[in-house]
């Protein structure tokens, strides 16, 4: 632990009180530290095993920061030695639920935020995973190209798919442009599963974790619902504000093909007979 301490002497110039690790951490060592005037997490890795991971995050939390969610304030992020860190304000998510009302408002302002192309300047990480982002004009090109495509060549090469599988996808890609309805791109956050939506003293929801794009703003909704549910008054809310396509929920499963690749990539084949199920349904 003397290299946490050395970091956070090193950054915050005080003597660290308290240094507690959090749950939850399975890409990157997460800890709660207090010194006299700071509360913060320091988030932690070996700068080799994802390169400028922390750099990215810090770019995704400053584009999210454009919106009305709460964000955790940056106080530093470098190297230390073997490390990289990122040192954030400690937000002391007590379990209590944000309000629903709240997240549907700032979701839907979110998609507000707009961009004539669908990607980002920079690619990012999804998890532990790289995340390309080379901007397209089509939602259904960028799906392709950046997200579907370099996730099922990985599975492919980890045999975690077979030629069937991808002679199915192959299928599935031509459907594509037929199915989604256009839409502007819009600030997605990326990741969005219930886990990285947290909630503050005032029952606000804050986001953690970004994996930021512009994107169709379905991905955000769809995450949300394989992961967890939506509440009602979420989604009342959000269709006040920015309304959603027609039949939006039947699409979502075509959304979700995303991160249920990237969970067959990181856990294995327990992701795969969904996969083959939403490929499969519209092949």
């Amino acid at each position: 632990m003397k290299h946490i301490q050395d970091i956070l002497e090193l950054e915050l110039k005080e003597e660290v009180n308290k240094l507690q690790r959090c749950s939850g951490g399975s890409i990157n060592d997460v800890i709660e530290c207090q010194t006299n005037n700071f509360h913060v997490a320091l988030k932690l890795n070996e700068v080799e095993k994802f390169p400028k991971m922390f750099e990215k995050e810090v770019e995704g939390l400053n584009l999210l920061s454009l919106t009305p969610f709460r964000i955790p304030k940056i106080l530093k992020q470098g190297y230390f030695q073997k490390w990289s860190y990122l040192i954030l304000e400690f937000i002391n998510d007590k379990g209590t639920s944000y309000s629903n009302e709240k997240l549907g408002e700032n979701l839907a302002k979110m998609h507000l935020i707009t961009s004539q192309y669908f990607g980002l300047e920079y690619d990012n990480y999804i998890g532990s995973i790289p995340q390309q982002n080379s901007v397209k004009k089509s939602w259904s090109s960028f799906y392709l190209e950046m997200r579907l495509q370099p996730l099922v060549k990985i599975c492919f090469d980890q045999n975690k798919l077979h030629k069937s599988d991808i002679r199915l996808f192959e299928k599935f890609y031509l459907e594509l442009d037929k199915i989604i309805p256009k839409e502007v791109p819009a600030l997605l956050h990326g990741d969005l599963w219930k886990g990285n939506i947290i909630s503050d003293e005032y029952a606000e929801p804050v986001l953690i974790d970004p994996a930021v794009y512009y994107g169709h703003r379905e991905m955000d909704l769809s995450m949300l619902l394989l992961f967890g549910s939506i509440s009602e008054q979420t989604i009342e809310t959000y269709n006040d504000i920015f309304p959603l396509e027609k039949n939006w929920k039947e699409r979502t499963d075509i959304h979700q093909l995303y991160p249920l690749l990237v969970h067959l990539t990181l856990f294995g084949e327990s992701y795969l007979k969904p996969i083959q199920g939403i490929v499969g349904k519209y092949t």
